[in-house]
Protein backbone atom coordinates (compact mmCIF):
# COMPACT_ATOMS: atom_id res chain seq x y z
CA UNK A 1 0.00 0.00 0.00
CA UNK A 2 1.30 3.50 -1.10
CA UNK A 3 2.35 6.01 1.78
CA UNK A 4 0.07 9.28 1.95
CA UNK A 5 1.17 12.91 1.36
CA UNK A 6 0.41 15.62 4.33
CA UNK A 7 0.18 19.02 3.70
CA UNK A 8 0.43 20.44 7.21
CA UNK A 9 -0.05 23.85 7.98
CA UNK A 10 2.08 25.54 10.88
CA UNK A 11 2.02 28.62 12.88
CA UNK A 12 2.50 31.96 11.05
CA UNK A 13 3.82 33.45 14.23
CA UNK A 14 3.41 31.86 17.55
CA UNK A 15 4.60 28.59 17.82
CA UNK A 16 1.09 27.85 19.97
CA UNK A 17 -0.75 27.80 17.05
CA UNK A 18 -0.33 24.40 15.54
CA UNK A 19 -3.03 21.43 16.38
CA UNK A 20 -2.59 18.30 18.10
CA UNK A 21 -3.58 16.93 14.78
CA UNK A 22 -0.83 18.42 13.06
CA UNK A 23 1.93 17.25 16.19
CA UNK A 24 1.18 13.93 15.50
CA UNK A 25 1.86 13.87 11.95
CA UNK A 26 4.95 15.19 11.98
CA UNK A 27 6.28 13.27 14.52
CA UNK A 28 4.72 9.71 12.87
CA UNK A 29 5.28 10.51 9.01
CA UNK A 30 8.97 8.94 7.78
CA UNK A 31 9.90 11.97 6.17
CA UNK A 32 9.03 16.07 6.27
CA UNK A 33 10.13 18.18 3.42
CA UNK A 34 10.61 21.65 4.57
CA UNK A 35 11.15 24.73 2.88
CA UNK A 36 13.88 26.17 5.12
CA UNK A 37 14.91 23.43 6.96
CA UNK A 38 16.53 25.96 9.71
CA UNK A 39 12.93 28.01 10.60
CA UNK A 40 11.27 24.16 10.64
CA UNK A 41 13.57 23.09 13.19
CA UNK A 42 13.03 24.94 15.93
CA UNK A 43 9.61 24.12 15.58
CA UNK A 44 10.33 20.47 15.78
CA UNK A 45 13.09 21.27 18.56
CA UNK A 46 10.13 23.25 20.42
CA UNK A 47 7.79 19.92 20.35
CA UNK A 48 10.52 17.70 21.11
CA UNK A 49 10.11 16.03 17.26
CA UNK A 50 13.00 13.94 15.73
CA UNK A 51 11.84 13.27 12.43
CA UNK A 52 14.30 13.40 9.71
CA UNK A 53 14.13 16.73 7.10
CA UNK A 54 14.93 17.48 3.59
CA UNK A 55 15.08 20.43 2.04
CA UNK A 56 12.14 21.00 -0.57
CA UNK A 57 11.86 24.57 -2.21
CA UNK A 58 10.55 26.18 -5.38
CA UNK A 59 14.28 25.75 -6.72
CA UNK A 60 14.91 22.07 -6.04
CA UNK A 61 10.93 20.59 -6.40
CA UNK A 62 11.17 19.31 -10.15
CA UNK A 63 14.07 17.49 -9.85
CA UNK A 64 13.13 15.74 -6.11
CA UNK A 65 9.33 15.27 -6.35
CA UNK A 66 9.21 12.15 -8.69
CA UNK A 67 12.05 10.46 -6.56
CA UNK A 68 9.74 11.37 -3.21
CA UNK A 69 6.86 9.95 -4.94
CA UNK A 70 8.59 7.44 -5.20
CA UNK A 71 8.94 6.92 -1.82
CA UNK A 72 5.65 7.66 -0.85
CA UNK A 73 3.98 4.36 -3.76
CA UNK A 74 6.41 2.39 -1.54
CA UNK A 75 4.64 2.79 1.37
CA UNK A 76 6.46 5.86 3.20
CA UNK A 77 4.39 8.66 4.49
CA UNK A 78 5.42 12.24 3.89
CA UNK A 79 4.83 15.95 5.30
CA UNK A 80 5.21 19.00 3.08
CA UNK A 81 5.56 22.28 5.01
CA UNK A 82 6.44 25.67 4.37
CA UNK A 83 7.99 28.64 6.51
CA UNK A 84 4.48 29.23 8.01
CA UNK A 85 1.14 28.64 6.99
CA UNK A 86 -0.68 26.11 4.49
CA UNK A 87 1.81 24.62 1.80
CA UNK A 88 0.79 25.84 -1.62
CA UNK A 89 -0.18 29.11 -0.49
CA UNK A 90 2.13 31.21 -2.20
CA UNK A 91 4.74 28.89 -1.16
CA UNK A 92 6.16 25.18 -2.95
CA UNK A 93 3.47 22.61 -2.61
CA UNK A 94 0.96 23.16 -5.77
CA UNK A 95 3.21 21.12 -7.94
CA UNK A 96 3.85 18.17 -5.64
CA UNK A 97 0.16 17.75 -5.11
CA UNK A 98 -0.73 17.74 -8.66
CA UNK A 99 2.25 15.09 -9.24
CA UNK A 100 0.76 13.21 -6.60
CA UNK A 101 -2.81 13.19 -7.91
CA UNK A 102 -1.32 11.96 -11.26
CA UNK A 103 -0.26 9.18 -9.87
CA UNK A 104 -3.22 7.85 -8.15
CA UNK A 105 -1.50 8.61 -4.62
CA UNK A 106 -3.44 9.59 -1.85
CA UNK A 107 -2.95 13.40 -0.43
CA UNK A 108 -4.53 14.97 2.72
CA UNK A 109 -4.46 18.21 4.41
CA UNK A 110 -3.95 19.10 7.96
CA UNK A 111 -5.55 22.34 8.51
CA UNK A 112 -3.70 25.39 10.09
CA UNK A 113 -3.22 29.00 10.50
CA UNK A 114 -3.80 30.92 6.51
CA UNK A 115 -1.89 34.72 6.74
CA UNK A 116 -4.26 36.36 4.21
CA UNK A 117 -7.44 34.63 6.23
CA UNK A 118 -6.21 35.52 9.20
CA UNK A 119 -5.69 39.35 7.88
CA UNK A 120 -9.01 39.77 6.57
CA UNK A 121 -10.88 38.70 9.59
CA UNK A 122 -9.24 41.13 11.70
CA UNK A 123 -9.13 44.00 9.31
CA UNK A 124 -12.49 45.15 9.61
CA UNK A 125 -13.27 44.94 5.97
CA UNK A 126 -15.78 43.00 4.26
CA UNK A 127 -15.31 39.34 4.39
CA UNK A 128 -18.19 38.22 2.61
CA UNK A 129 -16.86 38.00 -0.94
CA UNK A 130 -12.91 38.46 -1.37
CA UNK A 131 -9.68 37.72 -3.57
CA UNK A 132 -6.19 36.84 -2.74
CA UNK A 133 -4.13 38.10 -5.12
CA UNK A 134 -0.43 37.15 -3.73
CA UNK A 135 2.25 39.32 -4.16
CA UNK A 136 2.24 41.90 -6.77
CA UNK A 137 4.54 41.92 -9.57
CA UNK A 138 7.51 44.21 -8.99
CA UNK A 139 7.14 46.63 -11.70
CA UNK A 140 5.48 46.71 -15.16
CA UNK A 141 2.85 47.05 -16.78
CA UNK A 142 1.60 43.56 -15.51
CA UNK A 143 1.90 45.11 -12.04
CA UNK A 144 -0.72 48.24 -12.94
CA UNK A 145 -2.72 45.19 -14.87
CA UNK A 146 -3.27 43.88 -11.40
CA UNK A 147 -3.46 46.09 -9.58
CA UNK A 148 -6.41 47.93 -11.78
CA UNK A 149 -8.19 44.74 -11.97
CA UNK A 150 -8.38 43.95 -8.14
CA UNK A 151 -9.33 47.55 -7.36
CA UNK A 152 -12.38 47.39 -9.95
CA UNK A 153 -13.57 44.22 -8.12
CA UNK A 154 -16.39 44.70 -5.55
CA UNK A 155 -14.39 42.00 -4.00
CA UNK A 156 -12.20 42.32 -0.61
CA UNK A 157 -8.97 42.49 -2.49
CA UNK A 158 -5.90 40.68 -0.35
CA UNK A 159 -2.43 40.99 -1.42
CA UNK A 160 1.21 39.81 0.28
CA UNK A 161 3.91 42.26 -0.09
CA UNK A 162 7.53 42.49 0.75
CA UNK A 163 8.15 44.86 3.87
CA UNK A 164 10.46 46.59 1.63
CA UNK A 165 8.00 47.48 -1.07
CA UNK A 166 4.86 47.96 0.86
CA UNK A 167 5.39 51.70 0.48
CA UNK A 168 5.84 51.91 -3.12
CA UNK A 169 2.50 49.63 -3.51
CA UNK A 170 0.84 51.80 -1.01
CA UNK A 171 2.02 54.78 -3.33
CA UNK A 172 0.99 52.85 -6.58
CA UNK A 173 -2.46 52.26 -5.50
CA UNK A 174 -3.82 55.30 -3.72
CA UNK A 175 -2.64 56.89 -7.25
CA UNK A 176 -5.77 55.11 -7.86
CA UNK A 177 -8.08 54.97 -5.46
CA UNK A 178 -6.82 57.75 -2.48
CA UNK A 179 -9.75 57.26 -0.55
CA UNK A 180 -10.81 53.53 -0.78
CA UNK A 181 -10.56 52.20 3.03
CA UNK A 182 -7.74 49.18 3.65
CA UNK A 183 -5.54 47.80 5.96
CA UNK A 184 -2.13 46.68 6.20
CA UNK A 185 -1.79 43.69 8.94
CA UNK A 186 1.84 43.46 10.00
CA UNK A 187 4.00 40.60 12.09
CA UNK A 188 0.29 38.32 12.71
CA UNK A 189 0.36 36.39 16.26
CA UNK A 190 3.89 37.95 16.65
CA UNK A 191 5.11 39.50 19.43
CA UNK A 192 5.20 43.20 17.03
CA UNK A 193 1.98 41.94 15.41
CA UNK A 194 -0.10 45.50 14.35
CA UNK A 195 -2.86 46.31 12.24
CA UNK A 196 -3.27 50.17 10.60
CA UNK A 197 -6.19 50.56 8.98
CA UNK A 198 -7.17 54.43 6.80
CA UNK A 199 -7.79 54.98 3.31
CA UNK A 200 -4.53 54.32 1.06
CA UNK A 201 -4.04 57.71 1.09
CA UNK A 202 -3.43 57.96 4.72
CA UNK A 203 -1.89 54.51 4.68
CA UNK A 204 0.54 55.67 1.93
CA UNK A 205 1.57 58.58 3.82
CA UNK A 206 2.35 56.79 6.89
CA UNK A 207 4.24 54.17 5.58
CA UNK A 208 6.64 56.22 3.57
CA UNK A 209 7.94 57.86 6.39
CA UNK A 210 9.07 54.68 9.00
CA UNK A 211 10.94 51.60 8.12
CA UNK A 212 9.07 48.14 8.11
CA UNK A 213 9.72 44.65 9.18
CA UNK A 214 8.39 41.48 8.95
CA UNK A 215 5.42 39.93 7.17
CA UNK A 216 2.68 42.18 5.95
CA UNK A 217 -0.45 42.00 4.58
CA UNK A 218 -2.72 44.14 2.88
CA UNK A 219 -6.36 44.25 2.52
CA UNK A 220 -8.31 46.49 0.51
CA UNK A 221 -12.32 47.21 0.21
CA UNK A 222 -13.87 46.57 -3.00
CA UNK A 223 -15.29 48.57 -5.47
CA UNK A 224 -18.42 50.51 -4.22
CA UNK A 225 -21.29 50.09 -6.10
CA UNK A 226 -21.58 54.02 -6.56
CA UNK A 227 -17.46 54.09 -7.50
CA UNK A 228 -18.27 54.82 -11.18
CA UNK A 229 -20.19 57.74 -10.66
CA UNK A 230 -18.20 59.33 -7.73
CA UNK A 231 -15.05 58.70 -10.31
CA UNK A 232 -16.58 60.81 -13.11
CA UNK A 233 -17.82 63.56 -10.83
CA UNK A 234 -14.36 63.73 -9.11
CA UNK A 235 -12.69 66.67 -11.27
CA UNK A 236 -9.84 68.32 -10.36
CA UNK A 237 -9.12 65.59 -7.57
CA UNK A 238 -8.23 62.91 -10.22
CA UNK A 239 -6.24 65.17 -12.93
CA UNK A 240 -3.95 65.22 -9.51
CA UNK A 241 -3.84 61.99 -9.16
CA UNK A 242 -3.10 61.29 -12.88
CA UNK A 243 0.15 63.09 -11.63
CA UNK A 244 1.19 60.78 -9.53
CA UNK A 245 0.22 58.02 -11.14
CA UNK A 246 2.26 58.82 -13.99
CA UNK A 247 5.33 59.36 -12.36
CA UNK A 248 5.05 56.12 -10.93
CA UNK A 249 4.46 54.54 -14.10
CA UNK A 250 7.78 56.09 -15.39
CA UNK A 251 9.44 54.78 -12.31
CA UNK A 252 8.37 51.45 -13.29
CA UNK A 253 9.99 51.64 -16.77
CA UNK A 254 6.60 52.63 -19.20
CA UNK A 255 7.20 55.12 -22.00
CA UNK A 256 6.09 58.58 -21.14
CA UNK A 257 3.30 57.87 -24.18
CA UNK A 258 2.25 54.58 -22.82
CA UNK A 259 2.54 55.67 -18.86
CA UNK A 260 -0.38 58.76 -20.14
CA UNK A 261 -2.21 56.25 -21.81
CA UNK A 262 -2.19 54.00 -19.19
CA UNK A 263 -2.95 56.49 -16.36
CA UNK A 264 -6.14 57.82 -18.42
CA UNK A 265 -7.69 54.58 -18.60
CA UNK A 266 -7.48 53.81 -14.87
CA UNK A 267 -8.85 57.02 -13.68
CA UNK A 268 -11.30 57.72 -16.48
CA UNK A 269 -10.30 60.78 -17.50
CA UNK A 270 -10.10 62.22 -20.81
CA UNK A 271 -6.11 61.65 -22.81
CA UNK A 272 -6.17 65.31 -23.37
CA UNK A 273 -7.03 65.50 -19.42
CA UNK A 274 -4.33 63.78 -18.23
CA UNK A 275 -1.68 65.74 -20.65
CA UNK A 276 -2.65 68.69 -19.52
CA UNK A 277 -2.61 68.17 -15.68
CA UNK A 278 1.53 66.76 -16.29
CA UNK A 279 1.88 70.29 -17.64
CA UNK A 280 0.45 72.18 -14.95
CA UNK A 281 3.06 70.44 -12.94
CA UNK A 282 5.98 71.08 -15.41
CA UNK A 283 6.06 67.06 -15.60
CA UNK A 284 8.34 66.10 -18.95
CA UNK A 285 5.81 64.19 -21.53
CA UNK A 286 5.59 63.15 -25.24
CA UNK A 287 6.22 66.03 -27.80
CA UNK A 288 2.76 67.63 -28.98
CA UNK A 289 2.81 65.84 -32.05
CA UNK A 290 2.22 63.11 -29.86
CA UNK A 291 -0.17 63.59 -27.34
CA UNK A 292 -2.74 64.82 -30.36
CA UNK A 293 -2.41 61.13 -31.82
CA UNK A 294 -3.16 59.12 -28.34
Amino acid sequence: MPGTLYLVGTPIGNLEDITLRALRILREVNLILAEDTRRTRKLLSHYDIHTPLQSYHEHNERALAPRLLDRQAGGENLALVTDAGLPGISDPGTYLVKLAIERGLPVAVIPGPTAFASALVVSGLSTQRFAFWGFPPRQGRERAEIFRAALDDSKTAIFYEAPTRLARTLKDLAALVPDRPAAVVRELTKVHEEVSRGTLAQLAGVFSEREVKGEVCLVIEGKPANAKHSEETAGPAKEADAVTLVENLLSQGYERKEALREAARCLGLSRRAVYSALLTKKIPAPKEREAERF
